[in-house]
């Protein structure tokens, strides 16, 4: 049975809906795992609602097609991963006033290309790729996390496997060479909170390493969230996409089972 409607790479590989498109396959076991649950997805962290989704099979890209045109462009600069001598790679602010605009969507498609473009770049310069290379962290989700070993009452074992999660998860937050910080517009935090927030993005900011933001936050406001001196941070190096229209929640990856492409042989 064929992976290709459910393999990242399918759009790049001359061996996608043949006979060789398996389980058994050394690409798809090395970015989805054998049975499709592991891999480089699985370190990546993309919650299930958005597996699969890419640039070309993403329900947003038709509202969104302005904002797709300067993401599409943006993309083409993850080359830049594998040359020192290169500029390095911006990170992107994903923006709009109202929620369910697709910026979450696009963000996982962003960082599912990125995983494409660093697994087959190594492999064409013999190089061995990261076993984590992209990473998404749900702020939200890891505020509840936070929260679920600062609260009086809550048992010592429960406390310490939040605690411990929680502090994997700003480790890999801060060193991963492309993350998605997913809804950084945090109000109501705790400064305690805030400041492991600030922590992992200032560290990203000083070392170059890209992050794409989404937000319901203009970026011209985030010293309402951060402290002027870190806002200025996220603005340096960062582009600004901002997504339009109302609410699309709901609508999903009607089209995604159309993406494959048989033709192509692996590529940049």
């Amino acid at each position: 049975m064929s992976n290709a409607d459910k393999c990242i790479l399918s759009s790049h590989c001359s061996q996608a809906g043949g006979p060789n498109c398996n389980n058994l396959c050394s690409s798809w076991i090395a970015v989805h795992g054998f049975n499709g649950a592991g891999g480089r997805i699985a370190a990546a962290n993309v919650p299930k609602e958005y597996a699969g989704v890419t640039l070309q099979n993403s329900p947003a890209r038709e509202d969104q097609a302005e904002a797709y045109k300067l993401i599409d462009a943006y993309v083409n600069t993850f080359k830049r991963q594998f040359s020192d001598a290169e500029e390095r790679i911006k990170s992107l602010y994903l923006y709009s006033e109202s929620p369910g605009t697709g910026k979450t969507t696009s963000a996982s498609a962003v960082l599912h290309e990125y995983i494409v473009r660093h697994y087959i770049g190594s492999l064409q310069r013999d190089r061995q790729p990261l076993e984590r290379c992209a990473y998404f962290l749900d702020v939200n989700a890891w505020q509840t996390l936070f929260l679920g070993f600062n609260r009086s009452h809550v048992p010592a074992e429960t406390a310490e496997a939040h605690a411990a999660e929680y502090y994997a998860m700003e480790s890999r937050a801060k060193v991963t060479p492309l993350v998605v910080l997913d809804d950084i517009g945090v109000r109501t935090a705790t400064d305690a909170f805030r400041a492991d927030l600030h922590g992992v993005v200032n560290y990203r900011v000083a070392n170059g390493l890209p992050t794409v933001y989404t937000s319901n936050v203009a970026i011209g406001d985030l010293a309402q969230v951060f402290d002027a001196r870190l806002a200025d941070r996220v603005r340096d190096m960062c582009v600004v996409i901002p997504f339009v229209g109302g609410s699309k929640r709901g609508i999903r990856r009607s089209a995604q089972k159309s993406r494959v492409n048989t033709s192509l042989k692996i590529s940049e």
